[in-house]
C-alpha cells in the first residue's frame, strides 16, 4: 500500500487541491472559520484516483486519441469518453482501500445517509470553477452502495461534458486527478445559492441569494424559479418571490424525489430578511477566508444554516488594485475601447504600456485602465470629459452619467480657480500649414532611426536602463505639444463641419465626403500600398497557386524559384519594410507583427489579386479626392446661396482646408508607437534567446508573462521563478473568457450604457453612425484578419478594428464593429476610404450571422438585419 487514502475534512485546507481537489480543498478551509457550519465528511484523495487508474492500462491509449481528438467532433468524444468511464467504473476497489473507506465512514455513524462528491484537482480555481462538470449523489446508504458511487465520481472525470470543458480550455485530460468528497446528509427545510458579489453587475458591495424549499438540486437543475434577494450593506434592498411548485427531498431508504408544495406555501418566502442578512454575514466571512468573491452553495436545517460548497465566482471582471490603504470610489475608462484592442495583453505588453503611456494606467483582467474620478469630481473637467467621451462614443457616455446619476458616488470638488487648466482642454489655436505635418513625421523618423542605431551596442542591464531612457523619448513625441494641437486641430474642425452643416444646410455627417483621400494617412496609405503588392503578383498565375497553399512562414524563400517570384518577393519584402510592424491586436509589444509572420497578410493579398484590376490604388485615391473636391464646391455654393452666404462659406472653406491638411495625420502617432515597440522587442527578444541558451529560460515567449521590471531582473540575477510564469499562462488564458467592460468602478460594477435612441426601425442593431451612407450586402462574421475570405461587395463585422485590419478595407463595402468611436482608427480609414460603417454596435458579431444579408445604415447609425 502507498500513499494516503482518506484524510478527515477538517485535516486538509485550500493548500491541498493537489490532494483531495478544488471542492475537497476548500470544504477544509471552510470547516476552520469560526461560526461556519460545514457536515462532517471526508476525503478519498488523489492518491486513490491514481491508483484506480493505473489498473486501467486501456486507459492510456484512449486519452491519446482524446488528446488529437477535434474538440468539435461531438460524437468521437462522446464514444471515446464513454469507453473510459466504462473502464473506470469496471475496475475493483483494491480491499485496502476499500477498507480505509469503510473505516471512515463508521467514524460518521455507520449507515449514515451521505452525499458523495466529486472534487478534481482543476476545479473550484480562480480561473476555472467546473461547475457542473463532475457527479454527485445525494442520499447513498450504506458502505457498498457508497463504494459504488465513489467509482462513479472517479469515472465522472470523463464525463463527455468535462472532457470538452477541458479541451476548449486548454487543459491536459492527464493533468486532472479526481478526489471523492463523502459527507453527512444535510436534510434542510431550505436550500440555494449565495453569490457574495452580484453576479450580473459584478457589483462587489451587493449580495445575491437564491433560494428555493427542500434539496439545493431544485435550483441547480432548472426545476424550479428560486426567491431572489438581494443584500447591500447588510440590508434587503430588493427581493423577487416565486411560485415555488415542486421541491427535491430525499427518501428515507435512499435517493432522491420531487415532490408538490403545498400551495398556500408556494408564494411563501422561503427565507426571513433576517435570515438573509445573517446568510451573506456568514458569505463575507467565508469571502474574506479565501480573499475574493465566493459562490456558495448552503442548507438550513434546524440547527442554522450549514455550507456544503464554495467557490470563486470566475465570471466577474476583476477591480484593478488602488493604492495602499486607498478605500476611496473609483471610476475607471476601458482602454481597450479606446485603442481599439479589448483582448487581454501579457504582463510584458501591459508593462510596456504603462511604462511609456502619457497617462497613469491600472491594470485588472489582462485589461488597461484609467482612472477618471479626478476629471470627474470637478464639475468643468466633468463637462469636458463627457463631451468628448460622448462625440466619441456614446456608450462610454452613458456608462459615466450612470454612475454619476448616484449623488453619493463620485465626490464632487470645487473646478481650480483662475489659472487652472482650460474646461476640456481647449487647444491654442494653429495655422493651416501642411509643412506642420510634414516636419512632425520627418522628426518622428529622425527619432526612431536614432533609436534603431543606439540599441544595437546595448545587452544586458545595459539595455534595460536604455530603454527606460527610450521610454522617455516615446513619451516626448508622443506629447508634443505641436502634435497634439495638429489631431485636435483636426477632430474639432471635423465636429465643426458636422454640426454646422447639419444646422445651415439640414445634412448629417457632411464631413464623411470631404475628409476622403485625405493626405498623409498613413493608416489608408497602408492598405492601398498591398493593392500595389497585388498588382506586382497577379500576371504570375503560378505565384498565385503557390501562395494559395502557403501554410508556412518561410514562405518568401520559396516564390524566388517560381516566374516572376522574385518580383513577388521584393514587392512583400518592401511592404513589410514599411510596415511589417503592425499587426492584431498592435498594442500588446506581444503580439506577432508581421514581419515575424508575413503568411498573415496572404488572405487579403489573394483578395486583392482575385477582386480588383491593376491600377486600382491610383484610381481608388483619385476618386476619393475627386468626390471630396466636388462635395466641397457642392456645399459652398448652397452656403452662398443662404443669409450671411459669403461669411458662412467663407467659415466653411476655412474648416475643410484644415481638415485636410490635418485630420490624416491623426493615425501617425499610432504608427510611431508601433514602429519603435517593434524595435524594442526585437531587442528584448534577442535577451531572451540568450536567457534559453544559458540555460535559465526554457523558451524565450516565456519573457512575455514576466513584467518589464521582473524581465529586468531575472536578466540581472540568471533566475526566473517558473510557477509564477505557469501561473500568469493560466490566469491570461482564463482572461479570454472575459468581457472588459467600458467602465467600471472601484465596486465590481461592470456599467455598459445604452443608446437612448428611439429613431430607429424596430429590429435593427444600434450603433453609433461614423461614415455616412447606406449599403446592402453579405455580412462576413470575421474575428481573425488571416482567415478572411472576401468577396467584392461583402461587408465586414468584426468586433473591433485596428490600423492592421486597414487592407481588408479595400475590398469590402461597409464596416459593422461592436467596439468603436468617431474618431477612433476604423471610423477614420472607413471615412477614407467612402466605407457606410457603424459601430459600438452591441453583440454584432453574435446578432449578426456570417453570410447572411444586412443593411448598413452609416449615416443614422443602425443596422438591419434582411430576410
Amino acid at each position: 500500500m502507498t500513499g494516503q487514502y482518506v484524510l478527515d475534512l477538517r485535516a486538509v485546507d485550500e493548500a491541498q487541491v493537489a490532494v483531495v481537489g478544488g471542492k475537497g480543498a476548500h470544504l477544509g478551509g471552510l470547516s476552520r472559520i469560526e461560526g461556519i457550519r460545514v457536515p462532517d465528511g471526508f476525503c478519498v484523495t488523489t492518491d486513490a484516483f491514481r491508483r484506480i487508474m493505473a489498473q486501467a492500462p486501456s486507459v492510456e491509449d484512449r486519452l491519446d486519441e482524446l488528446s488529437r481528438s477535434d474538440p468539435d467532433d461531438r460524437e468521437a468524444v462522446r464514444t471515446l469518453s464513454a469507453r473510459i468511464r466504462r473502464a473506470v467504473e469496471e475496475v475493483v476497489v483494491p480491499d485496502d482501500l476499500a477498507a480505509a473507506i469503510t473505516r471512515a465512514l463508521t467514524r460518521l455513524g455507520g449507515r449514515a445517509a451521505c452525499a458523495v462528491r466529486s472534487s478534481a484537482t482543476a476545479e473550484d480555481s480562480p480561473t476555472a470553477s467546473f461547475a457542473g462538470q463532475q457527479d454527485t449523489y445525494l442520499n447513498v446508504t450504506g458502505s457498498s452502495a457508497i463504494l459504488r458511487h465513489v467509482s462513479r465520481c472517479w469515472a465522472s472525470l470523463f464525463s463527455e461534458r468535462a472532457v470538452t470543458y477541458r479541451q476548449r480550455n486548454g487543459i491536459d485530460h492527464r493533468a486532472v486527478h479526481m478526489a471523492v468528497v463523502v459527507q453527512k446528509m444535510v436534510f434542510p427545510h431550505a436550500a440555494g445559492v449565495l453569490f457574495t458579489a452580484d453576479p450580473v453587475s459584478g457589483n462587489r458591495k451587493t449580495a445575491t441569494v437564491e433560494a428555493g424549499f427542500g434539496l439545493g438540486e431544485a435550483l441547480v437543475s432548472g426545476l424550479v424559479n428560486p426567491d431572489v434577494f438581494k443584500v447591500r450593506h447588510g440590508e434587503v434592498v430588493a427581493r423577487t418571490i416565486a411560485a415555488k411548485q415542486r421541491a427535491v427531498r430525499a427518501l428515507p431508504a435512499g435517493g432522491t424525489q420531487e415532490v408538490a408544495i403545498d400551495s398556500q406555501r408556494q408564494e411563501q418566502p422561503t427565507l426571513t430578511d433576517a435570515q438573509v442578512v445573517e446568510l451573506v454575514q456568514l458569505g463575507r466571512r467565508i469571502e474574506a477566508r479565501f480573499g475574493c468573491p465566493q459562490d456558495i452553495e448552503w442548507c438550513l436545517a434546524d440547527e442554522g444554516f450549514q455550507i456544503v460548497q464554495s467557490r470563486p465566482i470566475t465570471t466577474l471582471f476583476p477591480v484593478p488594485v488602488p493604492g495602499t490603504g486607498d478605500r476611496e470610489n473609483h471610476v475607471y475608462l476601458s482602454v481597450g475601447h479606446q485603442q481599439m484592442m479589448t483582448d487581454p495583453m501579457r504582463p510584458l505588453g501591459l508593462s510596456v504600456w504603462q511604462l511609456t503611456s502619457m497617462a497613469p494606467m491600472h491594470e485588472a483582467g489582462g485589461r488597461l485602465f484609467v482612472d477618471a474620478t479626478p476629471r470627474l469630481a470637478s464639475p468643468a473637467g466633468r463637462a469636458g470629459l463627457l463631451d468628448i467621451v460622448g462625440r466619441s462614443d456614446p456608450l462610454t457616455r452613458d456608462a459615466l452619467e450612470t454612475v454619476l446619476d448616484r449623488d453619493d458616488f463620485v465626490p464632487s470638488l470645487p473646478d481650480a480657480g483662475p489659472g487652472g487648466p482650460p474646461a476640456g482642454g481647449a487647444s491654442a489655436p494653429i495655422e493651416t500649414d501642411p509643412a506642420i505635418v510634414k516636419e512632425l513625421i520627418e522628426h518622428s523618423r529622425a527619432s526612431i532611426a536614432t533609436l534603431r542605431r543606439d540599441i544595437r551596442t546595448k545587452t544586458g542591464p545595459e539595455l534595460f536602463d536604455f530603454l527606460l531612457e527610450a521610454f522617455e523619448e516615446h513619451k516626448r513625441v508622443l506629447g508634443s505639444p505641436l502634435s497634439m494641437q495638429v489631431i485636435t486641430a483636426g477632430m474639432e474642425a471635423t465636429w465643426w463641419l458636422n454640426d454646422k452643416l447639419q444646422e445651415w444646410l439640414g445634412e448629417k455627417n457632411a464631413a464623411d465626403t470631404l475628409t476622403l483621400s485625405a493626405p498623409d494617412n498613413i493608416t489608408s496609405e497602408m492598405g492601398l500600398a498591398l493593392l500595389d503588392v497585388a498588382d506586382v503578383i497577379r500576371p504570375h498565375p503560378e505565384v498565385t497557386a503557390f501562395l494559395q497553399g502557403v501554410e508556412d512562414e518561410d514562405f518568401l524563400d520559396g516564390l524566388a524559384k517560381l516566374p516572376g517570384g522574385t518580383e513577388a518577393r521584393d514587392a512583400i519584402e518592401a511592404y513589410l519594410d514599411r510596415y511589417g510592424m503592425r499587426c492584431v491586436g498592435e498594442i500588446d509589444i506581444t503580439r506577432p507583427r508581421w514581419r515575424e509572420r508575413p503568411a498573415a497578410l496572404v488572405p487579403a493579398i489573394l483578395d486583392n489579386v482575385r477582386n480588383f484590376e491593376p491600377g486600382a490604388a491610383a484610381r481608388r485615391f483619385e476618386r476619393g479626392r475627386q468626390e471630396a473636391r466636388k462635395k466641397e464646391q457642392d456645399v459652398l455654393s448652397r452656403l452662398r446661396a443662404l443669409p450671411d452666404g459669403k461669411r458662412k462659406a467663407d467659415l466653411t472653406k476655412r474648416m475643410i482646408d484644415r481638415v485636410r491638411t490635418f485630420i490624416g495625420y491623426r493615425e501617425y502617432p499610432k504608427y510611431d508607437i508601433v514602429s519603435r515597440s517593434f524595435v524594442y522587442k526585437q531587442a528584448l527578444l534577442e535577451e531572451a534567446e540568450r536567457l534559453v541558451r544559458a540555460n535559465v529560460l526554457p523558451e524565450k515567449e516565456d519573457v512575455f508573462y514576466l513584467t518589464f521590471q521582473e524581465f529586468h531582473d531575472v536578466v540581472r540575477s540568471h533566475r526566473v521563478d517558473e510557477r509564477l510564469i505557469q501561473r500568469r499562462k493560466d490566469a491570461f488564458r482564463s482572461y479570454h473568457a472575459l468581457t472588459p467592460p467600458r467602465v467600471l468602478t472601484s465596486d465590481g460594477e461592470a456599467v455598459t450604457g445604452a443608446y437612448r435612441r428611439d429613431d430607429v426601425p424596430a429590429g435593427a442593431l444600434i450603433g453609433l453612425p461614423v461614415s455616412a451612407g447606406t449599403v446592402e450586402g453579405r455580412a462576413r462574421v470575421i474575428h481573425d484578419m488571416a482567415e478572411a475570405d472576401l468577396e467584392a461587395g461583402d461587408i465586414l463585422v468584426t468586433t473591433y478594428t485596428d490600423p492592421s485590419w486597414s487592407p481588408l478595407f479595400v475590398g469590402i463595402t461597409g464596416l459593422v464593429t461592436e467596439v468603436g468611436g468617431l474618431m477612433t482608427h476604423g471610423a477614420v480609414i472607413a471615412r477614407e476610404y467612402g466605407l457606410p460603417a457603424v459601430v459600438g454596435v452591441d453583440q454584432a458579431t453574435r446578432l449578426i450571422r456570417d453570410g447572411q444579408r444586412i443593411r448598413v445604415h452609416g449615416t443614422d447609425g443602425y443596422v438591419e438585419i434582411l430576410p
